[in-house]
């Protein structure tokens, strides 16, 4: 089993959706580097539920730090971050047990476990999990804010309806890491929270697309082929069990492109090499060349809806009918947004230990 990524920052997520307790291990992380619980509760927050627009259950996550800290200061050493489960209900779960919830990994982990996973909510695939990446994840990013890096996510299409695109980037971070439902355009925002309404009154669900900016990274970070700043970002994104695409820059707006629109010229600006446009997302041939990293992530709709799903149970090996219970989220895009920014920031802590060293976050 591979619940570890990183290679000089490697994160480990442990535990399951109705099991005691969940957490995460970063290690490689620098001694030195100040723990802000205030952030780390509020990234949490962030993740949780709210409203209409989301689940019912609603989990405190009072998290605690077991390891690695030491008067408010990372020591270098493991960080072991627990969180318990409180509000759990796994009886919802025990009469379809043997059923396959489509868009679910109910079947899949059963033929690789052998029937000992914990299915519970989902167990170990549930979104629950990401709670750890994101409490990890705030150490990090406010790591990278003291190196003037700066990550924000912004929902930039729901149900047909667009948010606007980064413009005075920096600027744009700021002001969505003080929003809730993350949109840059509110009149936009509205009509996506009122389309997410609309679906949950029909028992159904909606995804979308979340579009991600990390701003500060200097040029010359990444490697070649195997270890692109592309590869790793996506490798850890689609880690998260609501992500089914990732792009970069602005690959699938300039599909039909010619040469002569996509690419990025090159230009001076204040004594500093820039590019006109950033279409490549800040990457070239793997590698940082010091504009914003822009990528997106295609969020697919909550699989748990509460109307009939065609299915089978697979202990019997028959067709079955399959109408879930329970609480469920009609879209978690809103909530997912802080899960990738979590995840972004630790992949480009572990770029920059590698490029320059665990010390530099220091």
């Amino acid at each position: 089993m591979k619940n570890t990524f990183g290679q000089n920052v490697a994160v480990t997520i442990f535990g399951e959706s109705h099991g005691e307790e969940i957490g995460v291990v970063i290690d490689g992380l620098a001694p030195g580097i100040t723990i802000d619980h205030e952030f780390i509760a509020s990234q949490l927050t962030l993740r949780r539920p709210a409203g209409k627009i989301s689940t019912s259950r609603q989990e405190k996550d009072e998290y605690r730090i077991v390891s690695g800290v030491f008067e408010g200061k990372t020591t270098g050493t493991p960080i072991c971050i627990i969180i318990p489960n409180q509000n759990t209900k796994s009886k919802d779960y025990s009469a379809t047990r043997a059923l396959a919830r489509p868009g679910h990994a109910d079947y899949t982990a059963y033929c690789k476990y052998h029937g000992f996973e914990d299915y519970r909510g989902g167990g170990h695939f549930s979104g629950r999990i990401t709670t750890g990446l994101v409490a990890a994840g705030a150490i990090a990013i406010n790591a990278l804010k003291k190196k003037d890096i700066h990550i924000g996510t912004h929902i930039r299409e729901l149900g047909g309806i667009k948010d606007r695109e980064f413009d005075n980037i920096n600027g744009d971070i700021e002001a969505l890491n003080k929003k809730t439902f993350a949109v840059l355009d509110e009149d936009a925002g509205e009509k996506m929270y009122k389309k997410i309404e609309e679906t949950a009154a029909k028992g159904d669900s909606i995804g979308g697309m979340l579009e991600c900016a990390v701003t500060g990274v200097p040029a010359g970070v990444g490697e070649p082929w195997f270890d692109t700043v592309e590869g790793l970002l996506a490798h850890a994104l689609f880690s998260i069990p609501a992500v089914k695409g990732v792009e970069f820059g602005k690959a699938s707006d300039l599909k039909d492109a010619y040469g002569s629109e996509y690419n990025d010229s090159f230009c001076i600006k204040d004594g500093k090499i820039e590019t006109v446009t950033n279409n490549n997302g800040g990457i070239n041939g793997g590698i940082t060349n010091g504009m914003p990293i822009i990528f997106r992530c295609r969020i697919k709709p909550t699989p748990s809806i509460y109307k009939e799903q065609d299915t089978v149970d697979f202990f019997k090996n028959e067709e079955a009918v399959l109408k879930i219970k329970g609480r469920h989220d009609p879209a978690i895009i809103h909530r997912a947004r802080v899960v990738v920014d979590s995840v972004a920031a630790l992949v480009i802590c572990d770029l920059l230990s590698g490029r320059y060293g665990t010390d530099f976050l220091a």
